[in-house]
């Protein structure tokens, strides 16, 4: 079988490495996703886990796009005593709390998302999906610089019990966690993998593994059962879509909220004038500024919290659209830890893909080597009150997953981490493709900004005119020393289908890194 034309991006090389493998050995770019996915787990182990969820945008040739919901989904049985506790996660200038521990696990959906979107959209077999991630795993990996940084964020995290020192612990003396070129090992999720390729999906939510977790999280103050694992669906959407001039955006619907968001967001600069700026302008901060500030307002007043599916119909609802054109247009013209990775081929197959473990629950599955997550300690998804979450319940998110489909026949793969900064860095994106005519390095690439609670945070590159009008419009800012991982890491791919031609850009905010596939050529 001779290679796949294509292109994969992701936020660590060796995820990356994983996907372009599989287009090498002929794959599509499903079969490019789901091994980068695989890979992540061992290489990315903060973002992404076997333990955790995520949300996969298909787009198959000839086929209208699909969105796979593989999210993690709340226990069945909330018990009243639970190990449950916070921690404090170190990002240099600022602390945050997190809550870990086995009563922070939700029901885990990766595996299942991995089997489903394989059965239904992939063309190599599982043992040779899973291979790159089972190598990383068994040979070890070295901790780049990103991955160092991120370890250092969550010490606490990764510190919490035993197990994971272990796993995770500095082989040096005057570090706790791996540090910066320290290899990292993990067999036993390697064992692990090629079980799941052997065995398939049962294995982890009915036969062995499922009866780990449950004796697990029961014996440990945990929630999860084996109804829980038995029961967990993997849930296929109809993806949000909105229209804008030749080109149709695809994201991720309700019940979760980041591309939501997006698309109001999308439908208020269809109307808002941007093509008359040029990019940085004055105008352009200030106009972007509103449109994210009227977007956090609009998200209240549709209340998402009552009720997500009519939420989502009433913010597209043009009555409601129009009171914040107005807003827009009357002015004188003047949230956690995730991961993402995209995918593209010659066959007009597109791929995105976005997963999360929370930070970790801080504790390993015996004898797998995998952390599950840590959901259920996530503030922005226990609106009323940690462990007062509704049981039996799909957890929805600010992940967005993005396909870009346009007329001419170009299409872009794109989505970022970030929690709640991923709607804004999508948007972005989307807009300086759109509206301001960039190349894709380019609209990746360029200074972003971010809009919350009376804050505006600015990265380096915006003209000194327009942030030294911002105090006119929006007196609460601070810009930043440098580009960083705060404003999300947008990996993105794209095909031109008549020219055969294929772009990928690595978002080195977060440690992207893209591989485009010719299969003429060696891997560029």
């Amino acid at each position: 079988m001779g290679k796949t034309s294509g292109a994969v991006s992701a936020g660590h090389p060796h995820t990356t490495q994983a996907g372009a493998r599989m287009l090498e050995e002929g794959g599509n770019a499903f079969d490019a996703i789901l091994a980068a996915m695989c890979a992540s787990c061992v290489v990315e182990p903060v973002l992404s886990s076997l333990g955790g969820g995520g949300f996969l945008l298909a787009h198959a040739q000839d086929q209208d796009p699909l969105l796979y919901d593989f999210f993690t989904q709340t226990p069945k049985v909330r018990r009243e005593e639970s190990e449950f506790y916070p921690i404090l996660a170190d990002f240099g200038t600022v602390t945050q709390e997190f809550h870990i521990g086995r009563g922070s696990i939700a029901t885990p959906g990766l595996v299942k998302g991995l089997f489903e979107a394989h059965k239904d959209l992939g063309s190599l077999p599982m043992d040779v999906i899973v291979a790159p991630a089972v190598e990383l795993a068994k040979d070890g990996v070295r901790v780049n610089q990103m991955q160092a940084k991120i370890f250092d964020i969550v010490e606490a995290i990764f510190m919490a019990s035993p197990d994971s020192k272990a796993l995770y612990g500095s082989h040096k003396g005057d570090k706790h966690l791996l540090g910066e070129g320290e290899l990292q090992t993990n067999p036993d999720m390697g064992n692990l993998f090629e079980a799941l390729a052997r065995d398939g999906e049962d294995l982890f939510y009915k036969g062995d593994i499922a009866k780990l977790i449950e004796t697990d999280s029961w014996d440990n103050g945990g929630h999860l059962s084996m109804a829980d694992l038995h029961e967990y669906r993997v849930e296929r959407r109809k993806p949000l879509r909105v229209d804008y001039a030749r080109s149709h955006f695809y994201t991720n619907p309700a019940p979760s909220t980041g591309g939501l968001l997006i698309a109001f967001a999308l439908e208020l600069i269809k109307t808002a004038g941007f093509r008359d700026l040029s990019f940085g302008s004055k105008d352009h901060v200030e106009r972007l500024s509103q449109i994210m500030a009227l977007t956090n307002k609009a998200r209240i007043d549709a209340k998402l919290a009552q009720g997500a599916e009519q939420a989502q119909l009433k913010m597209l609802d043009q009555d409601f659209l129009q009171t914040y054109r107005k807003e827009i247009m009357g002015r004188p013209t003047a949230l956690r830890g995730t991961t993402h990775m995209s995918a593209i081929d010659k066959h007009g197959n597109a791929a995105s893909l976005t997963v999360s473990n929370g930070e970790g629950c801080g504790h390993i599955l015996p004898g797998t080597g995998v952390m599950l997550n840590n959901m259920l300690g996530e503030e922005d998804i226990n609106p009323h009150g940690f462990n007062q979450w509704p049981t039996d319940t799909r957890m929805c998110s600010m992940m967005s997953p993005t396909l870009l489909l346009r007329d001419d026949g170009v299409n872009v793969a794109l989505g970022s981490g970030g929690s709640n900064r991923i709607r804004t860095a999508v948007l972005q994106v989307l807009v300086n493709l759109l509206e301001f005519n960039m190349n894709l390095e380019q609209a990746v690439s360029a200074p972003r900004m971010h809009f919350e609670r009376g804050l505006l945070n600015m990265e380096p590159g915006f003209p000194l005119e327009a942030t030294q009008a911002l105090s006119e419009h929006v007196p609460n800012y601070k810009i930043w020393d440098a580009q960083n991982l705060f404003f999300g890491g947008v990996h993105s791919v794209r095909a031109n289908l008549n020219t055969g031609r294929f772009d990928g850009v690595g978002d080195a905010r977060r440690g992207g890194a893209a591989i485009i596939i010719d299969e003429h050529m060696d891997a560029s």
